[in-house]
């Protein structure tokens, strides 16, 4: 494991070795236990897309295990006036241990891995959020115990966390059923992926989803950088929407994730997200700790 792009680089064994970090990590920090584990090293975040989680959970991340986090936003930099990504990878592996970068383009998150000679984190890109997703299966893991025998149903648009959501789920043995209007489902890459795969289906049919599932998955319906559709996927996804209705079909004690930030009753009730708030918040403290070990697989000393 050299960078970490998106979903589908990564193995079920690679995925278990970062969730077992994770999990000693945020025990270890529960604990006053500090791990600096990167001292000395310094991580450049790229924020061409702006975060609450991401920059808060890099950054504190980062500061906990001993290491510098730079805050870098394409205004600071020369990419953001039309410096080649390749000419950036290649000055800024000379000054620093490790890039994260949330952006729109995918081919940029790999572009840098391919031009620098150090560590590269996907933050977020319009394709995938793989940060998100290996926070989600170590919340699932944490209330679960493990992925056997487990439904995930994804309720929702095919953006960029339905991509890495299947592609995660389907790496960890767990059925994944999603419900996504068919003029806004997946990547076709995904979609090709989960061909392997019996146990996944996708259709237009919410009940069906999520129909004895163990955890139910969504997100806006129009992420960031679809502003100018807003009208058109508000149309396009009424009904499209975790509510007690949708729950009464999944398991009884079924849980609800979301990455945040949430539209309540849009793609989710106030009722339901209030219901499983603490599964939702332990998700997103699940973040900071799926990263520290990230980077620390990356950048620390082999």
């Amino acid at each position: 494991m050299k960078h970490l792009l998106k979903m589908s680089d990564l193995n079920k064994e690679q995925i278990t070795e970062i969730l077992d970090l994770a999990d000693k990590l945020k025990a270890e920090n529960k604990q006053g236990i500090k791990h600096p584990l990167l001292a000395g090293k310094t991580l450049g975040m790229i924020f061409q897309k702006s975060s609450t989680r991401t920059r808060v959970s890099f950054e504190v991340g980062m500061y906990q295990l001993g290491g510098y986090p730079l805050f870098l936003s394409s205004n600071d930099l020369q990419i953001g006036r039309g410096e080649p990504v390749e000419d950036t990878a290649r000055v800024l592996s000379r000054y620093l241990d490790g890039i994260m970068i949330r952006t729109y383009a995918q081919q940029e998150v790999e572009d840098l891995a391919k031009y620098g000679s150090i560590p590269v984190i996907n933050g977020l890109t319009d394709y995938a959020h793989p940060c998100q997703v290996l926070a989600d299966l170590m919340t699932i893991r944490e209330y679960k115990k493990n992925f056997d025998g487990l439904k995930m149903a994804y309720i929702g648009d095919g953006n960029n966390m339905a991509n890495s959501l299947i592609v995660g789920g389907l790496t960890m043995g767990m059925e994944v059923a999603c419900a996504i209007p068919e003029n806004y489902w997946p990547d076709p890459s995904v979609l090709e992926f989960a061909k392997k795969y019996p146990k996944f289906s996708i259709s237009g049919d919410i009940y069906a989803a999520a129909k004895d599932a163990d955890v139910l998955f969504t997100d806006v319906w129009a992420s960031m950088g679809h502003e100018a559709q807003i009208a058109e996927r508000q149309k396009a996804f009424q009904g499209i929407q975790i509510n007690k209705d949708v729950m009464a079909a999944a398991k009884p004690d079924a849980m609800v994730q979301h990455c945040l930030p949430a539209h309540r009753e849009e793609e989710i009730t106030a009722e339901v997200f209030e219901a499983h708030a603490q599964e939702i918040f332990d998700e997103a403290e699940n973040r900071m700790h799926a990263q520290k070990a990230v980077m620390v697989m990356l950048m620390g000393n082999k």
